[in-house]
């Protein structure tokens, strides 16, 4: 069976709906904005869509699982860039739920290890895992790029960037019903994952919305927002897209 999807050898991501901000937004506008980034997120990419519709390899769900990995293991670093800029202890105490959720509060706990072990799940040796030999160097790039935007920019636009999560539970969604669906040789335990986000992605979105809602009041500063929302949206466009085409079936 061939996965590939034809014509031009790399996609072309949906272009962001920036709005032309003539005047501050409300608190409501605001959120309605941002929510309609959704067209632009990486769902769309046709990897994801031959993932839905049970037409990827094994070979080519274990290239994207142990890849991810990368991607799995910046997020509570760059969460701990985004701590050490903020002078809001409340916000700080927050957010810190967000790291323990990826790192654990133990070794064997957390999401990181949930992903290791999908990866288990889909045939990939743990050490092979583990030692990331399979991280192709473009997505540890791509990767890095995510940790050193949340380093380099205030504190709240880098939270902004946080809210692709907004769009996130559509695609967990989708993975938990796709996979026993189409690919009946992963293991149910497998997905364990993905139930996970669907609790902990809302309760983030909460929390990032009230963010930005309280600070982004301004023209120049809901324009960071849309900034910092857009950055994450391509950064995950273009590990995708990466993933795809390393891995294409011809």
């Amino acid at each position: 069976m061939t996965a590939s999807l034809a014509a031009s050898p790399l996609a072309t991501p949906p272009k962001p709906p920036l709005p032309a901000l003539t005047r501050p937004l409300s608190p409501d506008e605001l959120e309605a904005a941002l929510r309609g980034f959704h067209s632009s997120y990486y769902v769309e990419h046709p990897f994801h869509r031959l993932m839905y519709e049970g037409r990827l390899t094994r070979r080519q769900f274990q290239g994207w699982v142990a890849n991810r990995l990368a991607y799995q293991r910046v997020v509570p670093r760059k969460d701990g860039a985004i701590l050490s800029n903020c002078p809001d202890p409340a916000v700080r105490r927050e957010w810190l739920q967000r790291i323990v959720d990826h790192d654990g509060s133990r070794p064997g706990e957390g999401g990181i290890e949930l992903w290791i072990r999908l990866g288990v799940a889909l045939g990939v040796p743990r050490e092979e895992m583990e030692d990331e030999r399979h991280v192709l160097p473009t997505v540890r790039t791509i990767c890095e790029s995510y940790v050193w935007f949340c380093k380099s920019t205030p504190w709240v636009q880098a939270c902004a960037s946080s809210l692709t999560e907004l769009f996130a539970p559509k695609i967990h969604a989708q993975r938990i019903e796709s996979f026993p669906k189409h690919y009946p040789w992963i293991p149910e335990e497998g997905l364990a994952y993905f139930r996970s986000r669907l609790v902990q992605a809302p309760r983030d979105v909460q929390h990032g919305l009230r963010i930005v809602r309280q600070h982004c009041t301004t023209v120049d500063t809901q324009r960071q927002a849309f900034e910092a929302l857009t950055f994450k949206i391509e950064m995950l466009w273009s590990l995708i897209d990466t993933i795809h085409n390393a891995y294409r079936e011809e």
